[in-house]
């Protein structure tokens, strides 16, 4: 299919972006696209107008500040998988990015445009969550720093506001200690369940409308996950209880 008729603008900077953003109505950033193309083509998302960021260079940058690594908006999840910053300092996110989809798409899609979708399943959103991490949100009002706690607010909805532009993700430098684990019915497939560990702390994803902190002795509490087409909300508890087991007993070598 092809996507509905929208007007494309390509702007060179930042600042050009977020005067771009508030002066159009029903705009739509464009980074990877390895999910906004796909929901134009099946005229899920009808935007009148595209906001293409790859032309603003100081998007695509991955530099250290304030204790953490940031990753700029435009920067690819396979460049990100194999950063020598981001292995040394932040080796959670690499991790996460050897579980999302294929190569293929890694080497198109962008850390932030997967934290600013916010699908349930996503490793990153719920590697950003366990990290205690943020990203940094620009628009003509100035900008804000938002903690991963207050991003996600149900599928696919984040405390974004139409205006802001998602300039960089920002995590924190944590040890070697980490895992993610995750189920799904063949490799690249979104997951049923999952579980982030840094450290004791643990963060499920595929299992709620948003990431979720969970406590590591009972990982299954006060969830209610819904069945779909993959399982059965038992089954997806089930999946909670093992795979937390498993991350917490997933060390690294000594």
């Amino acid at each position: 299919m092809k996507p509905p008729a929208f007007e494309y603008h390509a702007p060179g900077s930042i600042a050009e972006t977020v005067e771009m953003l508030a002066a159009l109505e029903d705009a739509k950033v464009l980074a990877g696209g390895q999910s906004l193309v796909p929901l134009l083509n099946f005229r899920l998302a009808r935007p009148a107008h595209l906001v293409d960021v790859n032309g603003v260079g100081e998007l695509d940058r991955v530099y250290e500040r304030d204790g953490g690594v940031a990753v700029g908006a435009t920067v690819r999840q396979a460049t990100a998988e194999r950063h020598p910053l981001l292995g040394e300092r932040c080796p959670l996110l690499p991790l996460a990015l050897r579980h999302v989809a294929h190569q293929v798409i890694r080497n198109r899609g962008t850390v932030c445009g997967s934290l600013a979708h916010a699908d349930p399943a996503s490793e990153l959103c719920a590697a950003l969550l366990v990290l205690g991490g943020q990203v940094v949100a620009r628009s003509r009002r100035g900008e804000r720093v938002i903690e991963a706690s207050e991003l996600f607010l149900g599928t696919f909805e984040t405390s974004l506001e139409p205006d802001e532009l998602v300039t960089e993700a920002w995590f924190p430098d944590h040890g070697p200690d980490v895992a993610l684990v995750e189920e799904s019915r063949r490799h690249g497939d979104y997951a049923m369940a999952g579980v982030a560990r840094a450290g004791d702390r643990l963060a499920l994803f595929g299992v709620a409308s948003t990431p979720v902190l969970a406590d590591p002795a009972d990982p299954a509490r006060g969830l209610h996950p819904s069945a779909d087409l993959e399982s059965s909300a038992e089954f997806k508890l089930h999946l909670v209880r093992v795979l937390a087991q498993r991350a917490m007993t997933t060390r690294p070598a000594a």
